[in-house]
């Protein structure tokens, strides 16, 4: 008679240590992608010759107010209405160093609802206003004032 080894019961329950596994790196994947993600409203910033680059703005704890080009208000992510961007503004830097608050101001938006935000901000006790704009790499050359400073 050959020798024929005794085998084991089957295992009718699945392995999942290989799926925890692989949800565990895909977990960790998603936490250290999603902060990279652009997480301010999308608004067309204007080009300027004279910018400045602004590192600080793209911190996670920076307090950034958009203006979109149809009047709406945002901190961070969320709409946030006029008349309450000064306590917002305040409850958010109370705690802080760093006093700056950054204007991300669409390039269509008009320039009475930016001036309204600033006022706000300002209101807060804010001394430093940064707006940010986007480096101009056209090369063309700014027109030239015409006289009288009228169009």
């Amino acid at each position: 008679m050959a020798y024929k080894p005794k085998v084991g019961a089957v295992m009718a329950a699945p392995n999942v240590i290989p799926m925890a596994d692989i949800m565990l790196v895909l977990l960790i994947i998603m936490m250290v992608i999603t902060p990279m993600l652009n997480n301010h409203q999308l608004v067309d910033m204007a080009k300027a010759k004279n910018w400045e680059n602004m590192p600080a703005a793209e911190r996670d704890d920076a307090v950034v107010v958009a203006v979109t080009r149809d009047g709406r208000f945002y901190l961070g992510n969320n709409e946030i209405a006029l008349n309450t961007i000064t306590s917002t503004v305040e409850d958010k830097i109370s705690n802080k160093l760093d006093k700056t608050v950054y204007v991300r101001a669409d390039e269509n938006a008009k320039y009475g609802d930016v001036k309204k935000v600033v006022d706000a901000v300002r209101d807060a006790g804010v001394d430093n206003v940064g707006l940010l704009t986007l480096k101009d790499e056209s090369g063309a050359p700014a027109p030239p004032p015409t006289p009288g400073g009228t169009p």
